[in-house]
């Protein structure tokens, strides 16, 4: 089966090399993206697709990671379903409060695209 992976992030930039990590990693990978908190929501609830794994950057604008995590985690149907926070951030305090929400993981956005694939692909193999 196909896993989907979806990607919440109001940088087009960073989502255009996200997906492009994936595909390197593992092409049979789908990718479904969003660009804030309120898009994700919307895309959720929508009932077209239910993600494998959810990616959140905490930083966007309408709805932020933080409280779009919190809205994800009382959708019945994704309550199990592993987030994991892909931001800028590596504020001890505020990965504690997440990971309290909900969070599965942090994964820090690394500074080039090689350092990407490897960390997605650490990422992925784990959730397996």
């Amino acid at each position: 089966m196909r896993k989907t992976i979806f990607l919440v992030d109001d940088d087009r930039d960073d989502r255009e090399i996200f997906i492009e990590a994936l595909a390197e990693i593992d092409n049979s990978l789908h990718c479904v993206t969003a660009e804030n908190g309120e898009d994700a929501i919307r895309k959720l609830l929508s009932g077209a697709f239910i993600p494998n794994i959810i990616f959140l950057d905490l930083n966007m604008p309408r709805m932020n990671g933080r409280e779009c995590l919190i809205e994800i985690k009382s959708i019945k149907t994704l309550e199990e379903t592993p987030v994991i926070i892909y931001t800028t951030s590596s504020l001890q305090k505020e990965k504690e409060e997440l990971v309290k929400l909900g969070a599965s993981k942090f994964l820090t956005k690394p500074a080039n695209f090689n350092d990407l694939c490897h960390s997605l692909k650490g990422v992925l193999t784990v959730s397996e």
